[in-house]
């Protein structure tokens, strides 16, 4: 006979996911009611205003999609792009091959520029591809965990309106520990999810759209019989997907409540739980909190001598890469790690697998005492492992960097 879930204590410094912030894992436990229930639509009403303020934008079409941060990416790009219509993805890392792979499977026309893994895109290099392939959708990731890498988006919002074309960013990994400005940065559309800076558990995926978008997907409106009015009428060619299809979750989300699916409600209260943390504590407190805690998690691996992958000036806050030393069994230092300490570490992917070890800062595990830890931890395995290191050079470091010293 099986017994009772009861998983084994971790503090989960990898790349994601974290542990939940202990309010938003209440949350989840709450009584459930029904899709219609008052109580219920005034959840995803105050849900959609407090993704507002985390996105930082104004957005009506600013909710939830049910799923992991990937049910929020495949939901923006098959709703926005029709089949045949050009996407240009800049890859630098695993998960802009993801947004690619994605849009190809939405019938896109799509073209990828690419730079080493470790760098990003100036602004410039992106502009020179939008006027050689004039796409319909840019489609780019902020933070790509499997690099670390910070893509700047400040500069493409205004490339994009020069030349005509929507503009979406995967915010999965760096929306809440690093700035992010939806209205200002002139984004047609970001998704993110809540299992690594927001502090929750995945299955739920935040969405902002903006009038724009919601336009062109407007444009591909279709209405399922049995919940039609005579008043609705198609306006192009569907969306290829029913549960995907934004048109169909924004009326049921709006005034309509056109029904679409059952919302997903232990989800909801907990992404509700994970934004109101976040502006409780104050949304830019809470992302410089993610910079001291990564500022000092960089300092630490250093202390201990051991080298980072990729620029560092465009680093994520929340998540480091660090090289794996000669002579060192990389997944055997995480094992004992994971089995000795009860922490976890993370790999990485493609050319980086077995080459590096990404450790984050983020969510409710960006704090002081999760980052001394994790380095007193690392440092002890590593002499275990026969790496010679500074006897407290990590611990030692972190608390420098973390003083701001």
């Amino acid at each position: 006979m099986t017994t009772p879930v009861n998983p084994p204590a971790r503090l989960l410094m990898g790349p994601g996911p974290v542990n939940a912030d202990p309010r938003v894992l209440r949350a989840l436990s709450t009584p459930l009611v029904g899709q219609y229930d008052p109580v219920m639509t005034g959840y995803m009403n105050e849900t959609m205003a407090l993704y507002r303020e985390v996105f930082a934008t104004t957005n009506e079409a600013t909710l939830l999609v049910d799923g992991t941060s990937r049910a929020g990416i495949e939901a923006a790009i098959v709703s926005l792009v029709r089949p045949g219509q050009r996407v240009l993805v800049p890859v630098f890392g695993r998960f802009g091959h993801l947004l690619a792979e994605i849009a190809l499977r939405a019938q896109a026309e799509v073209h990828t520029i690419e730079v080493p893994w470790g760098q990003v895109f100036p602004a410039s290099v992106i502009e020179e591809a939008i006027v050689r392939v004039r796409p319909h959708l840019l489609a780019v990731v902020q933070g790509d965990t499997s690099t670390t890498m910070l893509q700047p988006l400040d500069d493409l919002g205004a490339i994009c309106q020069k030349h005509g074309v929507l503009f979406y960013t995967d915010a999965t990994a760096s929306l809440g520990g690093n700035a992010f400005e939806m209205d200002a940065w002139g984004l047609d559309a970001a998704t993110a999810g809540l299992q690594k800076c927001l502090s929750g558990p995945s299955g739920s995926a935040p969405i902002s759209l903006s009038d724009t978008a919601v336009e062109v997907i407007r444009g591909r409106r279709r209405i399922e019989a049995g919940i039609r009015e005579e008043s609705d009428e198609d306006t192009g060619e569907p969306v290829h997907s029913n549960y995907f299809d934004l048109g169909m979750v924004l009326d049921y989300w709006g005034p309509r409540r056109l029904n679409h699916h059952t919302e997903a409600t232990s989800m909801l209260y907990a992404a509700r739980e994970c934004a109101r943390i976040i502006l409780e504590e104050g949304r830019q407190a809470v992302i410089d909190r993610h910079e001291r805690a990564g500022r000092a998690m960089l300092a630490g691996v250093r202390g201990l001598g051991l080298g980072v992958f990729g620029d560092v000036a465009h680093k994520m806050h929340n998540v480091v890469a660090v090289e794996i030393p000669d002579g060192v069994d990389g997944d055997a230092v995480r094992g004992a790690l994971l089995q000795d300490f009860g922490i976890e570490i993370g790999t990485s992917f493609g050319p980086l697998h077995g080459r590096v070890w990404r450790i984050g800062t983020m969510g409710l595990n960006a704090r002081h005492d999760a980052v001394l830890t994790t380095l007193a931890a690392l440092e002890q395995v590593l002499r275990r492992a026969g790496a010679q290191v500074p006897l407290g050079g990590g611990v030692d470091a972190a608390y420098l960097a973390w003083s701001g010293a």
